[in-house]
């Protein structure tokens, strides 16, 4: 592991000194990509020159134990820097963990109604309203592809497109079954129901991810459906594609110009396809290890809201917090920090067992 860590530092002097070059700063592309490697260097070398100022420190701290005039302030600097150097290392463990390819793509949001009929298109609603406070948080833009709403006000199914900063890698733990227990606005007897919705979020595949043939695409178009003024019904802007080797099926309708519903359609197309493509390779490999790795099935149920106890319970990792109306508000972090933390730890536990 330090060999590792001493390459990598090594690696990330030679960029500093490749970007002072002139051939380098006069070469826009060659300097976007040589920053960038430094720039994804830096914080594991940062906390690595950390580790060995510290394991210096214990080092010089065991050896003064020797003298007796030093014996007591070197054992109490050891139970200072000990428990650091213990973390600091735990740490890089964790940094040299396979990255996940796709933590630094933006995502496709998918979020339906399931039972529950119009309590449920009401949750899609509510639940879309928190991932949108919870994007401007992070400040990350989002974008609605596509929505069908309900008669109550709800939604039936919300697409969107969100663009940001490692937007994946804090989004990815949300697909999967959202359960919601309360009373209904038209339960006239004062009972609980329980509604399902379903999250899907998918990497944004780029071209080079997906490659999508022209003659396996069937494009039709129609009249749109829904608010939006009178050149609605009248004009055939909307756009269905359908992939006709997977049977994939992407509508879009949302904008006036037949163009800008296809290049919307085709983001979504593209990375559902991938999504089909990642859950191949993942099942592929859990057969191989004879283990489920990764995300694991996404039709179990992930998560439940319940209103009258003001309880959120995540069933992958057994937390419960009763603060559901603040998660509601957009305030997620603390969950997706233990689901973050349990699935690096997972990992190291997987990567401890292939070592042995």
């Amino acid at each position: 592991m330090f060999d590792r860590l001493q390459q990598m530092e090594d690696r990330y002097i030679d960029l500093g000194d490749q970007m002072a070059l002139p051939e380098i700063q006069n070469d826009r592309e060659a300097m976007h990509k040589t920053s960038k490697a430094h720039r994804d260097l830096e914080e594991t070398v940062e906390k690595f020159r950390k580790y060995k100022e510290l394991a210096k420190g214990v080092e010089d701290a065991r050896a003064m134990v020797a003298d007796p005039d030093m014996a007591e302030m070197a054992a109490e600097e050891l139970a200072e820097l000990e428990p650091k150097l213990e973390a600091a290392e735990a740490a890089l463990k964790i940094m040299l963990l396979p990255k996940d390819p796709n933590d630094d793509k933006n995502v496709i949001l998918e979020i339906r109604a399931g039972t529950g009929g119009d309590e449920a298109s009401l949750f899609v609603a509510e639940v879309f309203r928190m991932y949108q406070r919870f994007a401007e948080q992070h400040r990350w833009k989002i974008e609605v592809l596509s929505e069908s709403e309900s008669a109550v006000g709800g939604l039936k199914e919300v697409i969107a497109l969100i663009e940001g900063d490692r937007v994946y890698s804090q989004m990815k733990y949300e697909s999967g079954v959202h359960r919601v227990q309360r009373v209904p606005a038209t339960e006239t007897q004062g009972r609980v129901h329980t509604s399902a919705i379903t999250v899907a979020v998918l990497p944004e595949a780029e071209e080079v991810d997906v490659k999508v043939e022209q003659k396996d695409l069937r494009i039709d178009t129609f009249c749109s459906s829904g608010p939006g003024g009178q050149s609605v019904n009248t004009t055939y802007s909307a756009i269905r594609i359908t992939h006709i080797p997977t049977n994939t099926v992407v509508s879009c309708q949302d904008e006036k110009s037949q163009i800008k519903n296809r290049e919307k359609a085709m983001r979504v197309l593209r990375s559902r396809l991938y999504e089909v493509e990642m859950q191949r390779q993942h099942d592929a490999l859990a057969k191989e290890r004879k283990q489920q790795v990764g995300t694991g099935d996404r039709s179990e149920k992930i998560r439940t809201y319940n209103f009258p106890q003001n309880r959120l319970t995540d069933h992958r990792i057994g937390l419960t917090l009763h603060q559901l109306d603040l998660i509601m508000t957009g305030r997620l972090q603390s969950i997706v920090d233990a689901l973050i933390a349990d699935d690096q730890a997972q990992k190291l536990r997987a990567d401890g067992a292939q070592a042995a």
